[in-house]
């Protein structure tokens, strides 16, 4: 009988760096004209794909050398990327196999595509990488998507109730089910930064924006600040995901209506239905009145932005809901608990926003489902007239999200209906933790019978 015994690295090994995976030298940064680096041109707004030439990052051993651009790819899920490698699930130089990923929609090129100042905050090509920059896949060069396309049957809970109460008919093509069951083509997108296009949209230095991300990401990208000949920075956050309601192709026909829902991220509305903002609510509206713009021979999208709570984050978020409730949840003071967390009110700066409609051909919004004043302007100052705006309808507003809607009219949102004054807001009150935990610490029932004290 024969018995084998697995040999077991010593902690020591196991702490040693595999040469089988990285190179021996680590490389921390690189410098123009360095004998290391040999970018493959990338010329932002050149009127072809193969003019423009590939966004390359990867740091795989074929690329490296031919990098391109600043950052990696996947946003904020590059740390798992990570994570699967140094577990040993992945092998550090994966490269994909792209067949059959094609996208299942040719959306024909726009203007916008070659334009450097229409569209800065994704790449105009980086839906079909496999046409575009084959050549480059077959030298070896880890090109890679960030953009695609595909289709969907989703069903939500609102849509579903608008089968049956009525409001939406079941027309086979779109709403496709008694259930509520609705086709969608979804396209998602990675952002990747044009770096002076970025900072003339803000108006500011392009020096300045890349000094600010090199400091704010904790000196993570020092390229941003020694590679200024590198002008595409992939930035470490959420990218956003279009749904297209009827036939894509209507989405740049301008012959045809077009409601449009830009939409950012909330994640205690949107999925867990949480009734301290309109979110959820707004959103189900919009996605309902885009169906109905598609049944009717128009063309109806949903833009969803991954920027929770106003790109400040759920944990900012959370603290803000705190000093709200703790503090007398009055509209007044809406906007100043949270700058007294985070510094500013907003920092979702819709000034990028519009890029994806250039990308899709969008020319005019016949139905703008929204009343931000930012969104509004923003899309408005690049070129596409919305000519009508839809707030959400009183009825759809949970009464503890009146705190935040109140102060949002007042504050500029569109209303068709009564402005909000000063005086207003201090009168309009969210609703307490009675039933939960107040202030000292204790539980209780509405009639403010204590049924306990904790230590």
């Amino acid at each position: 009988m024969t018995t084998t015994t697995e040999q077991v690295p010593s902690s020591s090994e196991e702490q040693k760096p595999s040469t089988a995976r990285y190179a021996d030298r680590i490389v921390l940064t690189t410098y123009p004209g360095q004998s290391v680096v040999d970018p493959i041109p990338l010329t932002w707004g050149a009127q072809s794909p193969a003019e423009r030439g590939p966004v390359l990052v990867s740091r795989n051993r074929n690329t490296i050398s031919r990098r391109n651009a600043i950052g990696a790819h996947g946003g904020s899920y590059a740390i798992y990327n990570a994570l699967a490698v140094v577990a040993g699930d992945l092998p550090p130089d994966f490269r994909p196999d792209f067949l059959n990923t094609q996208p299942t929609f040719d959306f024909p090129t726009q203007p916008a595509w070659l334009d450097p100042t229409k569209i800065v905050a994704m790449d105009p090509f980086g839906h079909d990488i496999v046409k575009h920059y084959g050549k480059y896949l077959e030298q070896g060069i880890d090109v890679r998507p960030t953009i695609a396309i595909t289709r969907a049957s989703m069903r939500v809970s609102e849509i579903s109730e608008a089968v049956q109460s009525g409001r939406l008919p079941v027309d086979g093509a779109i709403v496709h089910s008694e259930q509520g069951d609705v086709r969608v083509t979804k396209v998602a997108v990675e952002p990747v930064w044009y770096l002076p296009g970025v900072a003339a949209r803000f108006g500011v230095d392009e020096g300045l924006l890349r000094r600010a991300l090199f400091e704010h990401t904790g000196g993570g990208y020092p390229e941003l600040v020694t590679r200024t000949d590198l002008k595409v920075f992939l930035p470490p956050i959420g990218g956003l995901t279009v749904y297209i309601f009827g036939p894509p192709e209507r989405v740049s026909d301008e012959k045809v209506k077009l409601a449009l829902r830009i939409h950012d991220e909330c994640n205690g509305s949107d999925v867990f239905q949480s009734d301290i903002c309109t979110c959820r609510p707004y959103l189900a509206f919009g996605i309902e009145e885009a169906i109905k713009e598609a049944q009717n021979g128009g063309s109806g999208v949903v833009i969803y932005f991954r920027k929770e709570g106003r790109a400040l984050g759920e944990v900012v978020k959370y603290l803000v809901y705190n000093s709200r409730k703790r503090g007398g949840d009055t509209a007044d003071k809406y906007f100043q608990r949270t700058e007294n967390v985070a510094g500013v009110k907003d920092m979702r700066f819709q000034a990028l926003m519009p890029d994806i409609l250039h990308w899709l051909g969008v020319k005019k919004i016949d139905r703008m489902l929204s009343m931000s004043n930012m969104k509004h302007d923003a899309i408005v100052e690049q070129g596409i007239p919305i000519l009508e705006r839809v707030p959400i309808p009183e009825e759809m507003i949970p009464a503890d999200s009146r705190v935040e809607i109140d102060a949002k009219i007042h504050a500029g949102y569109f209303t068709t209906g009564d402005a909000v004054t000063e005086e207003d807001l201090k009168n309009v009150k969210g609703r307490g933790w009675e039933c939960w935990e107040d202030t000292t610490g204790r539980f209780s029932d509405p009639s403010g019978k204590r049924l306990f004290l904790f230590a």
